[in-house]
């Protein structure tokens, strides 16, 4: 009897959700992040999606404190992977929608990943917006996903990922990175490097503020 109830609750369990992308960015990315949150600090992760990352970077950088966040859909996979791995150091889900009230809470760099091209760029700017007010002075928000630059592509793999997007959903499309940071200098963010990521994906590093980086 107790076997058939294992058997039935291992049945009902939920599976865990998994990225190949996430697979395949999650080192190239630490690598970048490792250089970017050099010290101690809270770091929130707006988009967790999957939790992959979440873990991996947790797992990567044990000097951070890593804030998962999403819309409560994604919640339950997040805590599959958190209770897999037993992170002290990676924290667990918080509901953020960016175009809503943001949670009272300051840290002291913010990352997020593949979050504007499907966003409304509408709900992208209220992102970067809300990302200034939950940053501390100095802080760093780190954006990872494609963009464009003078209006153009940056590959054909680009170009059909934006054709796809668009007929996903009329208002996602991959970004204009000019767009991007004119929004950004508005909230206080100066632009402190891009980085070159594979699959023709970029790493924009902007720090919050006036002074410069």
């Amino acid at each position: 009897m107790r076997m058939q109830e294992t058997l039935r609750e291992e049945h009902l369990a939920p599976e865990r959700p998994f990225s190949e992308a996430c697979e395949r960015n999650k080192t190239p990315i630490q690598v970048i992040l490792h250089g970017v949150f050099d010290v101690p600090g809270h770091i929130l992760e707006i988009g967790s999606g999957t939790g992959q990352h979440a873990v991996h970077f947790g797992t990567a950088l044990p000097h951070l404190t890593w804030q998962t966040s999403d819309l409560p859909d994604n919640h339950a996979g997040i805590r599959i992977w958190l209770e897999e791995a037993q992170l002290p150091n990676v924290l667990a889900p918080i509901h953020l929608d960016v175009t809503g009230a943001w949670p009272r809470m300051e840290f002291d760099g913010i990352f997020t990943a593949n979050t504007l091209h499907i966003l409304p760029w509408e709900a992208g700017q209220k992102l970067i917006e809300g990302a200034a007010g939950a940053l501390k002075q100095s802080g760093k928000l780190v954006i990872y996903g494609p963009f464009n630059y003078d209006g153009n592509y940056t590959s054909e793999s680009n170009a059909r990922f934006d054709e796809w997007l668009k007929a996903r959903d009329p208002r996602s499309a991959i970004r204009d990175f000019e767009a991007v940071i004119e929004c950004a200098g508005l909230f206080g963010f100066k632009l402190c490097a891009d980085h070159a990521m594979p699959a023709n994906n970029r790493i924009l590093v902007f720090t919050k503020t006036q002074a410069g980086c």
